[in-house]
């Protein structure tokens, strides 16, 4: 049999990355992850696999991150019972980051019913419980990078550092078929080459394929190397703290809270920053960041002093401890989950604050679409947390050299390196401006194969020398949207209640009026007004 490869997640789309591997001794999975963004991508985790869970003979993952990992207790509650391949640092962060994502499932889930029940609507099911993650742990089997691990018959995987966070790998796949053995390489998430736990991304050369992530596929940074990004924290902060008012950084609670701690720690060291109050306002932050206190000594072995037992570091794990933060008037951080503000209890933070003139809004990573954070970071105002508008007073800013990606120059310069790639390259973990940003700068300047952009469900047949791509037959989504109607209307709503609010009598009537014509049944807008 011909090896396959199709992308069902990560194919248009920065999340959801699950692509599965099938050849003549069965089925592999590399990652199997939650898609997260606007609410028409997400509703996808509520649907049935478009494969058999029972069919995969071994699961595969890059690293932690839940866009990566997010659905493997919903495959193994639903029959899959391979094993779990992984390095020893993501089985340890997912020991705390899937039970987690499952007490979010049950979470969510109980508070829509409550609102079903008022409505009449059925009730809903979690996607998965923490007792489905915590069973799924048992799965988990970590190998160490750089050996070789036979996963089933045919089939044999190496990990390489990829980068990204503790225990993020590259995974180079060996694979039987009728042109002979094949050689895969999937990037996972790369990083950026230059962050206080990693070096350069790593990887093998001389390879079939190679199935790279592309999400800052379209940016060019300017080098930024580890003082220079301290010191625009630094800025950031001393600012923040001097207008009185609290700091808040989203955060995502692997690894971007963990070097945020570290350079906060470095710079009050130097005398860059006063000593202040740093809360981290977040369980899974703080069960992780307790594994990097025991990883420390292998990913920095530069840390003269553990950052994490600081007397001005204050983890909060206990839901009364989160609430007294609700009194603080200013001269403070506070770090809270997520980084996208779409769950978390930074969404209570910012409802507290995001109205306050003195308070300051620090993003640190990418926002998707569809998230809080993107629209806070795009300007918009009001914004609607837990049901209420709220005026965006804050100070919002943005820190991109935190970024845990590689950008377009670093990805091509890591591509590059695994030459010669003799049967194609496919693009995958991006929107779909920065990766056709990406094929367009490999075309000029990489290696003469052909580039592949697969879209959700789409299948490539590694023939020998090249790729076919075979579309889905019944793909989950016609196409990822660029616009996602639930924001829309989420926008609409707020808009028409300033309008409503600042308007005279005449005009909201007036504006009603023309809203409820547009809604009635034969109404059509496109039609011509009478007597035009």
């Amino acid at each position: 049999m011909t090896p396959t490869v199709t992308f069902h997640g990560a194919a248009g789309t920065v999340t959801g990355s699950c692509t599965l591997i099938r050849h003549d001794g069965g089925a592999l999975l590399i990652d199997c992850g939650l898609f997260q963004g606007p609410k028409t991508v997400k509703e996808l985790n509520y649907r049935d696999f478009p494969f058999d869970p029972r069919e995969p003979a071994a699961l595969v993952l890059t690293h932690a991150h839940i866009d990566h990992t997010g659905l493997v207790p919903k495959l193994c509650r639903q029959g899959f019972r391979g094993r779990i391949h992984c390095t020893s640092g993501t089985r340890d962060l997912l020991t705390f980051m899937l039970p987690d994502s499952g007490f979010i499932q049950e979470s969510e889930v109980l508070h829509l019913n409550h609102r079903n029940r008022q409505r009449g609507r059925p009730e809903v099911q979690p996607i998965y419980t923490r007792k489905d993650a915590e069973a799924c742990l048992e799965q988990l089997e970590p190998a160490d990078y750089g050996v070789w691990v036979d996963v089933m018959p045919g089939v044999k995987v190496r990990f390489w550092d990829a980068g990204h966070l503790l225990g993020s790998a590259s995974v180079e796949v060996k694979v039987a078929g009728d042109d002979g053995e094949q050689t895969l390489l999937f990037s996972g998430d790369l990083g950026p080459g230059d962050k206080p736990f990693h070096g350069a991304p790593e990887g093998p050369s001389d390879v079939d394929w190679v199935f790279c992530e592309s999400t800052y596929g379209g940016t060019i940074r300017p080098p930024v190397d580890n003082d220079e990004r301290r010191r625009q924290l630094g800025v950031e902060v001393a600012a923040a703290l001097k207008t009185g008012g609290v700091l808040l950084i989203p955060v995502f609670a692997v690894e971007r809270t963990q070097e945020l701690l570290y350079d906060l720690d470095r710079l009050v060291d130097q005398g860059a920053l006063p000593r202040t109050d740093i809360f981290l306002d977040s369980p899974l932050a703080v069960n992780v960041t307790d594994v990097f206190r025991q990883h420390l000594p292998d990913i920095n072995q530069a840390a003269v002093a553990n950052p994490f037992d600081r007397p001005y570091f204050h983890p909060i794990s206990e839901v009364e401890g989160s609430k007294r933060l609700n009194r603080l008037s200013g001269g403070a951080i506070i770090m809270a989950a997520s980084g996208m503000c779409d769950a978390g209890r930074i969404r209570h933070h910012l409802k507290n604050h995001l109205w306050q003139r003195n308070a300051t809004v620090l993003f640190v990573g990418y926002q998707a679409p569809g998230t809080l954070g993107r629209l806070l970071t795009q300007g918009v105002s009001p914004v609607r947390i837990h049901g209420e508008e709220i005026e965006v007073r804050a100070r919002i800013r943005t820190l991109d050299s935190y970024s845990g990606h590689a950008d377009q120059a670093a990805l091509l310069a890591w591509l590059a390196a695994r030459g010669p790639i003799r049967g194609g390259i496919a693009l995958l973990h991006g929107e779909t401006a920065p990766r056709a940003a990406l094929a367009d700068a490999l075309a000029a300047t990489g290696p003469t194969v052909p580039i592949h952009q697969p879209s959700l469900d789409e299948t490539i047949v590694l023939r020998a020398g090249k790729g076919v791509l075979v579309p889905a037959a019944q793909p989950r989504l016609a196409s990822v949207p660029d616009e996602d109607w639930h924001n829309l209307y989420a926008a609409t709503v707020l808009e028409l209640s300033e309008t409503l609010r600042h308007g005279d009598d005449a005009r909201r009537l007036a504006l009603l009026h023309q809203i409820a014509a547009l809604l009635k049944p034969s109404s059509d807008p496109s039609a011509p007004a009478e007597g035009h």
